[in-house]
């Protein structure tokens, strides 16, 4: 069930991001990986594609995206690798309520008792109701264990905890309530700009123009896209792995390259080729 699931959206995420990730063609999305520092206090903890962060603080941590319910599993057990106490958590985030980015957000919850979920206005409900409710993913094969979120986000808001202040960006379109994060972070001793992509795809089977998935998704794109080219983005990173080019960033970084995941150039590279995607398939199905 879980590749079938799987294989619907990485259709999207191969064709939407015109590149192919050696991830994706060789191993499973939510295959282990062992964690890292992309930067000061912050760190890698998802899995080989399923992307989820960790921020860490004296005040307490912070988790931006749980993966799949492996994932969950994952992300728990690396925050402990890199010697932090999963029940610190205090803030759980979100980019949005698909399985693969929100079915592991409860076994996170599980090990921090006290963290509390934000999400948004759009996608909070679906996360409540374990995926169900979304307006394309149906069946069992798309659920997951739900987890009532603690805290609406709007766009705009700000969510600050220990030094860290992270801004959410209502970016439509693949969900209603995809949500983008920013938030500065110090990279090889210079502070950058972060952004974690929520993600621009257009699964296969989404209705655009005249008809659509849900009502106001092709101005839901339209508005994300031109938000997405307005916002910082010195340090790429994504929901996925995959998006950003996480492996050979990796490599990098271990060779020594200290500010490998610092890519304005990337971020700028793969919105214009996700534009083209989208507006190709707009066109396509709006001759």
């Amino acid at each position: 069930m879980k590749s079938l699931a799987y294989g619907i959206l990485s259709a999207a995420v191969l064709g939407a991001a015109a590149f192919v990730s050696p991830a994706l063609s060789a191993e499973a999305p939510d295959a282990p990986t062992q964690p890292f520092k992309i930067g000061e206090g912050l760190y890698y903890v998802g899995s080989v594609d399923y992307a989820a962060y960790l921020l860490t603080s004296k005040a307490g941590l912070i988790v931006l995206d749980g993966g799949d319910a492996e994932t969950g599993k994952q992300v728990v057990a690396n925050i402990k690798a890199l010697g932090f106490d999963p029940a610190q958590v205090k803030v759980l985030l979100n980019t949005h309520q698909h399985f693969d980015h929100a079915a592991g957000l409860a076994t996170i919850k599980r090990a921090a008792p006290a963290a509390r979920l934000y999400a948004s206005a759009a996608d909070g409900p679906i996360i409540a109701a374990g995926g169900q409710g979304d307006p394309f993913l149906k069946g069992e094969r798309f659920h997951y264990e739900p987890l009532k979120p603690d805290v609406t986000l709007k766009d705009g808001q700000k969510v600050a905890l220990g030094g860290w202040t992270l801004t959410a960006h209502i970016t439509g379109g693949h969900t209603k309530g995809c949500t983008t994060w920013t938030f500065p972070v110090t990279v090889a001793g210079k502070v950058r700009q972060a952004q974690v992509h929520c993600s621009s795809s257009v699964l296969p089977g989404y209705k655009l123009g005249k008809t659509e998935t849900y009502p106001g998704q092709t101005a839901d794109y339209e508005k994300s896209f031109a938000t997405w080219k307005q916002l910082p983005c010195d340090v790429f990173l994504a929901s996925h792995a995959s998006f950003y080019g996480l492996k050979a960033k990796k490599a990098a970084l271990d060779a020594g390259k200290a500010d490998a995941f610092v890519d304005p150039a990337g971020c700028k590279a793969f919105y214009v080729k996700q534009e083209a995607a989208f507006r190709a398939e707009l066109k396509r199905q709006n001759p």
